[in-house]
């Protein structure tokens, strides 16, 4: 009875606690169902096989911040390319088996199947319908307020072509902040509708889930990044918070990488436009305007006009020529740009 009781002891307390308990037994100071009540009292936490925590809290925290690097570089990019406001942020970063995950994508939504090279196996990025045809409505020179209308439909293959140049690009843009844990050369190598077509993992594999939070103008949708964690085992160890933020911490303070951030800053193309000038015309004079008409500008023949990059007000300056070209001659710079020449 007593060697039977021991054991189930040991189970839940320390030595130092069955000491203390078989002397106060011997004592006579405590009672046997006493003992019971301390062995009830400690509390066993429940360990589900079917979902193994194969990510760790750390792991989770380094690859959400990796993800949210990627964000910032994929909303520059959709800013510049849809010409609009994008905001793109991580909402949620947890661990899950992969069965979870595929039963809640809803259809129709567009998958991506990312090869991650070097990395055996592949990754799956999801978008809501409504966003695709967002930012294909963008694309088109659109407003996109007919996107959640078309969201019910199935993509065209005009509509996946399209969808496909943003996406390879988007895919291109999170091999850098993966830098200082591996040199990744992820590869689009397909975009599915169909859940069923787009298997990457097993329906008990353990995968971690990267949500990201989009706004486009006033749509709203999410991007899902689905990581198998077969997939990142191999990196895993270099996967921490330590060794995470002191890589990127001595990338940016390297003069290479800085002197190569700024030669690719300076070939960076801008677009720029002069206005020189601006006339308003009833819809009537729109119809009946033919070649040889002339407008009337609300500038003088000696002001100057203003200087455009992008959509943002820069300069002033000076109709001219220069190598039988028409030209501008810079006379004032707008917004305090005092070092732009």
């Amino acid at each position: 009875m007593w060697g039977k009781r021991r054991n189930s002891l040991a189970d839940v307390l320390s030595q130092n606690e069955i000491d203390a308990l078989f002397s106060e037994l011997g004592a006579g100071t405590v009672a046997v169902e006493e003992i019971d009540e301390k062995i009830v009292d400690k509390q066993v936490k429940a360990y589900d096989f079917s979902r193994p925590d194969k990510f760790s809290k750390e792991q989770l925290r380094s690859l959400e911040a990796i993800h949210d690097s990627t964000g910032r570089l994929i909303s520059n990019y959709l800013n510049a390319t849809l010409r609009c406001i994008v905001d793109l942020t991580v909402s949620s970063t947890e661990g899950m088996i992969y069965e979870e995950f595929s039963n809640s994508i809803v259809w129709p939504s567009i998958l991506c199947i990312v090869n991650f090279s070097p990395l055996n196996g592949k990754i799956l990025v999801e978008f809501s319908n409504e966003l695709a045809f967002t930012i294909i409505e963008k694309l088109l020179g659109g407003s996109g307020e007919n996107s959640k209308e078309n969201s019910e439909r199935e993509l065209t293959e005009i509509d996946f072509t399209l969808l496909k140049s943003v996406v390879v690009r988007m895919i291109q843009l999170i091999k850098e902040p993966w830098s200082s844990v591996i040199e990744l050369n992820p590869e689009v190598e397909a975009i599915e509708a169909n859940a069923q077509f787009a298997q990457i993992a097993s329906p008990k594999d353990a995968i971690a889930l990267v949500t990201y939070k989009i706004l486009i103008d006033d749509t709203e949708g999410i991007i899902n990044f689905a990581i198998p964690h077969y997939v990142i085992e191999p990196i895993l160890p270099s996967l921490s918070a330590k060794v995470w933020f002191g890589g990127n911490a001595k990338r940016e303070n390297d003069p290479d990488e800085m002197e190569n951030l700024l030669s690719q800053l300076h070939a960076a193309e801008v677009p720029v436009k002069a206005v020189v000038g601006k006339s308003t015309i009833t819809v009537g004079e729109l119809l009946e305007l033919s070649q040889g008409d002339i407008l009337v500008l609300d500038k003088e023949r000696d002001q100057t006009f203003e200087v455009f990059v992008k959509d943002g007000l820069k300069f002033r300056g000076t109709p001219g020529t220069l190598k039988n070209r028409m030209a501008v001659k810079i006379t004032e710079v707008i917004d305090g740009n005092k070092g732009v020449e």
